[in-house]
């Protein structure tokens, strides 16, 4: 809303002093135009805000300026709610909401601590986009519109009727239940009931969404954490899913666990290695996950993996046996 833009401006310009249009544009992510529009706007309503000409010129505010403008909007006070991190805010499109509300979080501090809290949040740096091997953490993305009729059905207990992408699969609409939101690795899952069973549903995969005025069936009260754990449960140990035992290098313990769908068990032996317990989607998912590892790893159960992963090794060796 462009209300709440101004309001942010307004706090910009206090918190750094100096701003040009280009770095307001910037921050409020719109066109340097609408910046031009808005300085206007603010003036005519008796804000003091004015141009510095120049190279490193720019808009500030005339120097004492201070109005209340500290009040937080619902979706900026769901945002600190939710948000410990970017990650929540993110997944569930309340990202603009999160810089908003931070913005007057800043602003309703004392001034004597305004620059000790800048100064350390600028010390702080949370999911960055690469770790430190380079590899690209890539969230999800989810449509604004979708996801705005999403958290309104969730937050007004009304059925949801959504456009949804399975795993190859046709897309299809189903009319859903929503009983919550949950942000799993910036993967932002729906959980809902469809015909009084359980379902899950990735908000990637939702194509399109629309709050219904029908109330959801749906507990007035519902505990998420327990909830999501008792899916999550269910997802291990069902279907096509499969447990191995591996024995694995410790330094390569991230690369099984990123992998697989769940750790069920983990010990040391004696020899330093890590014994894990884990979950994999199908046979076809475990064979893959375990040779990538090379001799890292090594399956100890099930045979039939063992046999497998023996077969694949043999089979390249005698390959390049054969053109030397």
């Amino acid at each position: 809303m462009r209300a709440d833009r101004l309001v942010s401006l307004v706090l910009l310009l206090r918190q750094h002093g100096r701003l040009s249009a280009t770095a307001l544009a910037r921050e409020l992510e719109v066109s340097t135009r609408t910046v031009l529009r808005d300085i206007e706007a603010l003036s005519a309503a008796g804000v003091p805000v004015y141009a510095e000409r120049g190279r490193h010129g720019g808009f500030a505010l005339l120097p004492g300026f201070r109005t209340e403008l500290t009040g937080l909007n619902h979706d900026e006070a769901l945002a600190l709610l939710v948000a410990g991190s970017r990650r929540g805010a993110q997944a569930f499109g309340l990202g603009s909401a999160l810089a908003s509300a931070m913005l007057k979080v800043v602003d309703a501090l004392p001034e004597s601590y305004r620059d000790t809290a800048a100064g350390a949040a600028e010390r702080l740096l949370l999911d960055p986009e690469t770790d430190l091997l380079s590899r690209r953490l890539v969230a999800e993305e989810v449509p604004d519109a979708v996801v705005a009729e999403v958290l309104r059905a969730v937050f007004a207990g009304h059925k949801l009727r959504i456009h949804y992408a399975a795993a190859d699969q046709t897309p299809k609409w189903r009319m859903v239940d929503p009983i919550g939101l949950v942000t799993v690795r910036d993967r932002g899952y729906l959980p809902a009931t469809r015909s009084g069973a359980d379902r899950t549903y990735r908000l990637s995969r939702i194509l399109a969404a629309e709050e219904l005025a029908e109330p959801a069936q749906r507990p007035d009260r519902v505990d998420l954490d327990r909830a999501w754990q008792e899916r999550s449960t269910r997802f291990r140990t069902g279907g096509d899913r499969v447990t191995v035992l591996v024995r694995v290098d410790p330094a390569r313990r991230e690369d099984v666990v990123s992998t697989a769908l769940a750790v069920l068990a983990e010990e040391s032996d004696s020899d330093g290695r890590l014994r894990l317990e884990v979950t994999f989607q199908d046979p076809r998912h475990a064979e893959w996950a375990l040779w990538q590892l090379t001799t890292d790893a090594e399956a100890l159960a099930p045979r039939w993996l063992r046999d497998s992963l023996r077969d694949r090794a043999a089979a390249i060796a005698a390959r390049y046996a054969a053109s030397s």
